[in-house]
């Protein structure tokens, strides 16, 4: 019999997607730190990842300063990876376009769109409030009859390639010295309150000083290996795709007041989705293919009429394919846990994004590199998105959820 291996690191991260590379780049950045870094990823093409599979954007439209920060800072990190993240003089690009978010609103959702763009443009946001008539000049195809309001980001705001992303990190952390170990975790060892190891199902054990979990969807069960019970749940999200033949120009990505969004995805292309109701919410599971399955009807019964009645110019147009891919709900408020999970010292949580991850994965990845390496955040204080108000019950609510 083959001996297990035995590996250790200074930092085992769970999880080698967009957050747990920007994690391992941002630790193996930070000229404080001069420890090993060992990524634990159980499937390296990354083909049910929410980094790949989502519709891929950034916004500052937010009802939390703490979030509407953490995507100024990621606007800024995307509009300069070529900068960060060049490696031996090959530059990333991810085909960042700043098309911005619209939010539609109508008379019952007016004063809760007026006061998230106060409080927007009073963090700097580029976000404007828009009557609609103003609604109508800027975007002609559009139909306002029952809107009473609209927010749009002039710039800051848009999308871009989540794969080039996600490759963009990995590929950066990999040439600063990070590791990336095929395998899945069985089993984390502990010692009162600190854990000591990883042991994956292949038999190898990895020591480890501090242990990240950047699971994505399978964080809630990498937190209960140590204990924790954190409240967040995979859900499963459809992306549908469509060609229309008549122009809509300079379409933004549109959340119309049904909650449908819509956004340009090459000339005439476009993709969409929703949030279902709570009791139609599908869990996902990566091992059970019966819940990655698509439902085509939602985009039949609910997704196209609602658009086209938003933009009429979609009342005639060719379906495309569709795709599902899990969103790793936050049950609590939607909001990201991250940071240290209570009195396990150095045991660090960054889970439950619910579709925010991969706009967050610049901030949050060096937050948590510097909890880490400086005990303490530096650049952005992320204190607010803590596991403690998950401990207290003390959700902190986020209006603006697509």
């Amino acid at each position: 019999m083959t001996p297990a291996t035995s590996l250790s690191a200074d930092v085992v991260i769970v999880g080698g997607a967009v957050m747990g590379s920007s994690a391992a780049y941002h630790l193996l950045a930070d000229s404080g730190f001069k420890g090993r870094v060992i990524v634990v990823e159980k499937d390296p093409t990354y083909q049910l990842s929410a980094s790949a599979l989502s519709a891929a954007s950034i916004r500052q439209q937010y009802s939390s300063a703490v979030n509407i920060r953490i995507s100024l800072h990621g606007i800024q990190f995307l509009r300069s990876i070529g900068d960060h993240l060049a490696v031996d003089g090959d530059r990333p690009e991810i085909g960042l376009r700043e098309g911005g978010y619209l939010y539609c609103a109508s008379d019952a959702g007016e004063q809760v769109l007026r006061e998230n763009q106060a409080l927007q443009a009073a963090e700097g946001a580029d976000i404007l409030f828009l009557q609609p008539d103003e609604l109508k000049s800027r975007f002609p195809w559009l139909n306002v009859e029952d809107l009473a309001a609209g927010t749009w980001g002039r710039t800051g705001e848009g999308w871009f390639d989540g794969w080039g992303l996600l490759q963009a990190f990995r590929k950066k952390a990999r040439s600063l010295g990070a590791e990336y170990v095929k395998g899945e975790v069985a089993e984390i060892e502990r010692d009162g309150g600190a854990v000591t190891a990883v042991r994956l199902k292949d038999g190898t054990r990895i020591a480890c000083g501090t242990l990240v979990n950047c699971a994505g969807s399978g964080g809630r069960a990498i937190a209960a290996m140590v204990g924790l019970d954190i409240p967040v749940q995979a859900k499963r999200r459809f992306v549908f795709t469509f060609a229309c033949k008549e122009p809509v120009e300079n379409c933004p990505l549109l959340i119309d007041t049904s909650g449908a969004y819509v956004r340009p995805e090459g000339e005439g292309h476009f993709i969409c989705g929703a949030s279902p109701e709570a009791d139609m919410d599908q869990d996902w599971s990566d091992e059970d293919p019966g819940s990655q399955e698509i439902d085509h009807s939602f985009f039949e019964e609910f997704i196209w009429p609602s658009l086209a009645h938003r933009v009429p110019a979609f009342e005639a147009i060719r379906p495309g394919r569709a795709w599902s891919g899990p969103y790793d709900m936050c049950l609590l408020d939607h909001n990201a846990i991250i940071g240290q999970a209570g009195e396990l010292k150095n045991f660090y949580l960054c889970n439950g994004f619910s579709g925010h991850g991969l706009q967050q994965a610049p901030a949050v990845g060096r937050g948590l590199a510097e909890l880490i390496v400086h005990r303490g955040f530096r650049t952005l204080d992320l204190s607010e998105l803590g596991y403690e108000r998950v401990l207290a019950n003390r959700p902190l609510l986020e209006r603006n959820v697509i």
